[in-house]
């Protein structure tokens, strides 16, 4: 569990002026591979440069797993680091009484002689002053690497390389930085085998280079979204439902834009809708009010009556024909149901 350090409003307003001061003279010294809580960066950019490397003949990737980051800076290291841009006396003295702040934790104040407190507006800034040592490790020594945060890919040509570098790389980290690599999660790996931003990489033998799509992790965590958002038992208007719905799939979809994922968003389509029939027809309730329905939706009698005395389970209801035909693509679309293959047609682009 990562400790929080929710500032007051006074504190946040001291924070954010502090953050105002030190940005733009440490962005200057920021390297170009770092991409995490930086104005005009996004993780997108990461990707593409990520990608720009493996394409380039670099696919033996350093993978580095910083252990509980921001709970294990060393303040003096860090105080160290900044001292040498800035030498503010004031300035230096309320960046060192908000690292020693302390936290609340289950209620109780807990001291913090290491760390830099989550939640504050000033962490991220402080993170990257004191992960720009690595970065400009790495660039002394001529490597290709992508940082967002404490997430860091080396990018190297050779299995043997890829060796060496992690063995001196994780040197560095810990006998110099003072931080902690965890030995277990931090690996070599082929683009294949990567999950970087919650994106995946594949090869596309069609095109002869290697494309990113999301991570499967990625579209299981939607599922369970999307699942949880058309639970039958939740109780709340349809509408409703479906503006929650819509927040979440464009939002998902807009985040992975870069991605192939034609046939993923195919079949999500096919799955929430069959869900959502399954809700509006749990809510025609009775066989009357179902036959009803079915019939004023253009369904035959006949056939109306025998889906609803077929005996069948939700899920039967929701992939059959005649409800297909009653609520349709169309009508679930005019309803405000969004489809996450058609928003990603529309905002996809092409690397």
């Amino acid at each position: 569990m990562r400790k929080l350090g929710i500032p007051t409003v006074v504190d946040r307003v001291v924070q954010q002026a502090i953050h105002q001061v030190l940005s733009p003279i440490f962005e200057k010294q920021f390297s170009e591979f770092s991409y995490g809580f930086r104005p005009k960066r996004s993780c997108e950019m990461a990707i593409i440069k990520s990608l720009e490397f493996l394409n380039d003949g670099h696919d033996w990737v350093v993978d580095i797993d910083l252990e509980r980051f921001f709970d294990t800076v060393h303040h003096d290291k860090l105080m160290r680091i900044i001292s040498n841009t800035i030498d503010d006396g004031d300035v230096i003295s309320l960046i060192r009484k908000y690292l020693v702040g302390g936290v609340m934790v289950n209620g109780k104040y807990e001291e913090t002689p290491i760390g830099t407190p989550q939640g504050g507006n000033l962490s991220p800034l402080l993170s990257n002053i004191m992960l720009n040592e690595l970065d400009k490790e790495l660039e002394n020594r001529g490597l290709r690497f992508v940082r967002y945060a404490d997430d860091a890919l080396i990018f190297v040509k050779s299995e043997k390389a890829a060796n060496r570098v992690m063995e001196s790389i994780v040197g560095f980290i810990e006998k110099k930085l003072g931080l902690i690599v965890n030995v277990e999660k931090s690996k070599i790996s082929r683009p294949k085998d990567l999950k970087f931003l919650g994106f995946g990489f594949y090869y596309d033998f069609k095109n002869e280079k290697y494309q990113v799509k999301p991570h499967l992790t990625s579209i299981q965590k939607l599922q369970r979204k999307l699942r949880k958002l058309t639970k039958r038992n939740w109780s709340v208007p349809l509408d409703y439902r479906i503006l929650k719905l819509k927040q979440v799939i464009l939002g998902w979809v807009n985040y992975f834009r870069i991605s192939n994922m034609k046939k993923a968003m195919t079949e999500i389509d096919k799955k929430l809708r069959s869900r959502i029939r399954v809700i509006i027809w749990k809510q025609w309730k009775v066989a009357k009010k179902q036959i009803k329905s079915l019939v004023q939706l253009g369904i035959p009698e006949e056939e109306a009556k025998g889906l609803t005395f077929c005996r069948k389970g939700y899920r039967y209801i929701g992939l059959s024909k005649v409800v297909q035909r009653a609520i349709s693509n169309k009508r679930l679309k005019q309803r405000g149901l969004p489809s996450a293959l058609e928003h990603y047609l529309k905002v996809h682009t092409v690397i």
